[in-house]
């Protein structure tokens, strides 16, 4: 785990134009590719020109939609962050690994163990990666999800052609995060967020305050969210503001959330949403969009 003060180089910025195999390399829960038209009417003018930080990246929509030239990213998930390090310094080495798995029951579920034995300490970062993008798209509904003791859980997904190996997005995405001015961390969020310039623009999109029991899925890392973590948050949010940096906030539309962040700009929107146990609850929900500015 690594933490480190944000440094930006000052540069003369330009636009260049967005590459469109820079994209989300793994299907993660809560996902915001289908939020996106909402949540770009919802973006400062000229963000992607100003630094950039998304301390709870997941997948990196928001991240690959705006490619911004200075940017932050972190992610308290040791595995997803290690994916990120090995696109962009070995991306060559991951696709040659990736294409040596099998899309079988037996060969899916003898990978998942690994994380169940001693061997896994024995994985190469390389081998690390490659085995959480086998799982991501070869698992049901293609989403990382761990139990309590940290081990991968979601069951085999029986897809017929599942895209293994994507090299061409692999390849674009190692381009842009060698960029000389995005960083990768892995650590606690509130770490990435001190000392960060007042031109910023902060993206958060925490683990979900759960409207009920089915909807907690917070299994993507081990331990979960409770309310403490997200008045904790909050707290962090109102010294952003404090600070006069903008941020835009993703969190469910429960009373809860609405309460904490009552002093700001909520937005409603809808996304569908497949994770929760009651089926009967999957589908279009409401969701929040919170920000500290017009």
């Amino acid at each position: 785990m690594s933490t480190f003060a944000p440094v930006f180089v000052d540069c003369i910025l330009y636009r260049m134009a967005k590459n469109k195999l820079v994209v989300p390399f793994l299907k993660w829960v809560g996902g915001k590719r289908q939020l996106m038209p909402e949540i770009r009417r919802m973006l400062p003018k000229g963000v992607a020109n100003h630094p950039y930080y998304e301390p709870f990246i997941g997948g990196g929509a928001l991240f690959f939609e705006l490619q911004p030239k200075r940017a932050i990213i972190n992610d308290y998930n040791e595995e997803l962050i290690n994916v990120y390090t090995v696109i962009r310094d070995n991306p060559n080495e991951l696709i040659e690994d990736l294409k040596r798995h099998k899309n079988t029951a037996e060969y899916f579920y003898e990978i998942r163990a690994i994380d169940r034995q001693p061997l896994f300490s024995n994985l190469t970062k390389i081998e690390r990666a490659s085995r959480i993008i086998y799982l991501n798209k070869t698992c049901y509904n293609g989403l990382y999800r761990v139990n309590n003791a940290g081990e991968f859980n979601s069951p085999f997904g029986k897809y017929k052609n599942p895209n293994i190996v994507n090299e061409p997005v692999i390849k674009a995405v190692s381009k842009y995060l060698n960029s000389p001015q995005i960083q990768i961390s892995n650590g606690d969020y509130e770490l990435i967020l001190r000392d960060i310039p007042t031109n910023s623009f902060v993206y958060l999109d925490p683990p979900y305050y759960p409207i009920s029991e089915s909807s907690n899925f917070t299994g993507y890392v081990q331990g979960g969210w409770d309310e403490g973590d997200q008045l904790r948050l909050r707290d962090v949010c109102d010294r952003l503001n404090d600070n006069g940096i903008k941020f835009l906030l993703s969190n469910s539309a429960s009373d809860f959330i609405r309460e904490i962040y009552s002093d700001y700009n909520i937005h409603i929107v809808q996304a569908n949403r497949f994770v929760n146990s009651n089926s009967s609850r999957r589908g279009q929900v409401d969701e929040f969009l919170i920000c500290n500015y017009e």
